[in-house]
């Protein structure tokens, strides 16, 4: 959000619960003429649609409508999964998308114009890895379902495109590794090297944002190229992304409180 307001964007974002809305809201510096929150439980299409009414009466319409929403599960054997934690992934990696998709395709397509955003994630274009199967099929879903509204969308006004951050170094990455630190460590090294932190990558997605106008583009941040110019280089460029978000540390500071 930081980035599109100082772009001069007016921004309404969401939270899923009252209290992270305020959090977020604070942290931005308050609400604002050119920025506002509304807590949002995705699951739930009516919830959606209020943000979207809610932007609409506050700024007068929508041009931008980005799909960020997501959550992932501890990395473990997929019959380990409960069924509760697979039913909630999908209402939210899946169906919070299609409410999301729905909801800013009706709207804009009444005002005859608008662009939406669907993040992508590890899975989108089909990679995979152990432990990572049910984030993995929401996200190669989210692909398969773009790619479909692209083709709906065509000739009406409205675009669709696919936001792709790469590797961000946030605690949010490394929180299914906070119970196997064997792991943590055989990929910390590749994170290090493909990652990023959230301030040099948001830059980045947001003039790619701002400035597109065909639909069906991608912006990515860690492109092939990109990455294997990363791990070319890796030897003379070291690089410590993660130390402040260490998941030993997150853990050591969760049960000091």
């Amino acid at each position: 959000m930081r980035e599109f307001i100082k772009a001069g964007c007016r921004v309404t974002f969401t939270g899923s619960s009252e209290a992270s809305t305020a959090k977020g809201l604070e942290a931005l510096g308050g609400a604002s003429a050119n920025l506002t929150a509304v807590a949002c439980n995705i699951t739930d299409r009516d919830q959606v649609q209020a943000v979207w009414d809610h932007a609409v009466a506050t700024f007068g319409r929508v041009d931008i409508w980005i799909n960020n929403a997501g959550i992932s599960l501890p990395r473990k054997p997929f019959q380990e999964h409960s069924v509760t934690d697979l039913q909630d992934i999908v209402d939210t990696n899946i169906v919070g998308i299609f409410n999301g998709d729905a909801v800013a395709m009706k709207g804009m397509l009444a005002q005859g114009s608008g662009y939406i955003w669907n993040m992508e994630g590890f899975g989108s274009n089909g990679q995979t890895s152990s432990g990572l199967g049910p984030y993995g099929a929401t996200k190669r879903a989210l692909n398969y379902l773009t790619k479909v509204l692209i083709k709906e969308l065509k000739g009406t006004g409205v675009g669709m495109g696919y936001l792709s951050p790469g590797i961000v170094a946030t605690d949010l990455l490394i929180q299914d590794y906070e119970d196997d630190m064997e792991q943590w460590e055989k990929v910390k090294k590749t994170f290090n090297i493909l990652g990023d932190t959230v301030e040099t990558v948001t830059p980045y997605l947001v003039e790619g944002v701002l400035k597109t106008e065909k639909s069906g583009k991608r912006v990515a941040w860690l492109t092939p190229a990109k990455a294997g110019g990363r791990f070319a280089t890796a030897g003379f460029k070291k690089r410590n992304l993660f130390d402040q978000i260490d998941p030993r540390k997150t853990m050591d500071q969760q049960d000091a409180s």
